[in-house]
């Protein structure tokens, strides 16, 4: 199919499409649209003026797949509710009955948004609160976006305030506050929660979840654990099936090496946490480059001048290192066959940090789980990548977005 305006980015009425970020937008607004919706805008707009076969959007939007008419119906007719044409139901899109539609507002081509200026829109949202836990400890959350509520249990090294507008965390953010009232918090001994703490542990962590659960005011939820935010996810849901309507495992293992590692793992191990207060936050290129490498091994230099700072003003080298440790104490296996929430299993298939076979564990021991596998090398995965809209895809199945 010919496309008679091949461009990054076009503007028509109020909505500028961006085609390299796969975003819609209306001012500062980001619209959220499913992946194969967002194709089949991109096929229509591309091709503005042009009567589009039925045929034809089927080929490019499913490509070699074969999928029934009706889909197609569906995404045009959520696009036409995205647009605002709740009237005629045709100020963007026109039905051309039993042949296909054509896009008929004027389109021109726009300079893209940047994802900095998307996110720095969305920065201002973000309102940060303190509550105690049960044995004193003080603890930041965050909550952003007007939704229902979506909880995001902590991962190893976090801080609200720095991580809101990064490169490698951005996106995520963003996205999910596009949905939900997204809450997140920093966990005991990092970032802007209390750091000065003598007891760390997986029990203080889930407890930690319980005490920023409680102080937002939550009922009924989805859960998402993030690396070692997935084990805590899952005791979480175990505790309190009654409040976790969905759980969503990315990137998590349910026992840490001290139950699982070979010898030469634990050796690396505990070279690697020798290192950790050694190099921490220092600016040592060497260790940086390493640290990068393990998360992200393909991250651009503003990634890894990012993970540096991170290094810095997360917390200590101490605490860096007592962290990881109690990170290879973890053990939720006896657990997995006691969650009652549905629950989605995604995992990068060339991880590093935390190799698939722990993701494809969860899922096999998880009563009705569902495994996703993505293409990427990334622990953490970046918005340029094919995987991202993969998994905002499959999430936004699972959630009913």
């Amino acid at each position: 199919m010919t496309q008679s305006r091949p461009s990054n980015a076009y503007r028509f009425g109020p909505f500028q499409l961006d085609v390299r970020e796969r975003r819609l937008s209306r001012g500062c607004d980001v619209i959220p649209l499913r992946l194969k919706v967002f194709d089949t805008l991109r096929v229509l707009v591309e091709n503005a003026g042009r009567l589009v076969t039925k045929q034809e959007l089927l080929d490019a939007v499913w490509p070699e797949t074969s999928v029934e008419e009706n889909n197609l119906n569906h995404n045009v007719s959520v696009l036409r509710k995205a647009l605002g044409d709740r009237a005629t139901g045709e100020h963007y899109i026109e039905t051309v009955p039993r042949v296909g539609y054509r896009f008929v507002a004027p389109v021109e081509g726009a300079v893209p948004q940047t994802t900095a200026a998307v996110a720095s829109a969305t920065k201002a949202r973000q309102e940060i609160r303190y509550c105690t836990t049960n044995d004193g400890v003080r603890l930041a959350y965050a909550t952003t976006g007007n939704g229902p509520p979506l909880v995001k249990a902590s991962n190893w090294l976090t801080h609200l305030d720095f991580e809101w507008g990064s490169p490698i965390w951005r996106h995520w953010h963003a996205a999910l506050s596009l949905h939900h009232r997204l809450v997140r918090y920093d966990e005991r001994g990092n970032g802007m929660s209390q750091r000065d703490v003598p007891d760390v542990n997986f029990d203080t962590w889930v407890r930690d979840l319980e005490a920023v659960i409680d102080a937002a005011g939550l009922d009924r939820f989805p859960l998402l654990g993030i690396s070692r935010g997935g084990p805590i996810a899952i005791a979480y849901a175990v505790r309190h099936p009654e409040r976790v309507t969905h759980l969503v495992l990315y990137g998590a293992f349910a026992a840490g090496l001290n139950h699982v590692g070979k010898p030469h793992e634990l050796e690396a191990r505990h070279a690697l946490v020798s290192l950790m207060r050694l190099g921490w936050g220092l600016n040592n290129p060497a260790f940086c480059k390493m640290f990068t490498c393990r998360f992200i091994p393909q991250a651009t230099p503003e990634h890894e001048q990012w993970l540096d700072e991170l290094q810095r003003v997360s917390t200590s080298p101490e605490n860096a290192a007592r962290l990881m440790e109690r990170d290879d104490d973890i053990d939720v296996r006896p657990l997995l066959a006691h969650v009652k929430a549905p629950t989605l299993v995604i995992h990068c298939d060339r991880d590093r940090a935390v190799p698939p076979e722990e993701g494809r564990l969860l899922a096999a021991e998880i009563p009705g789980a569902r495994y996703v596998s993505l293409p990427s090398a990334n622990h953490l995965m970046l918005e340029e990548e094919p995987a991202w809209s993969l998994f905002l895809e499959e999430l936004g199945l699972f959630l009913n977005w």
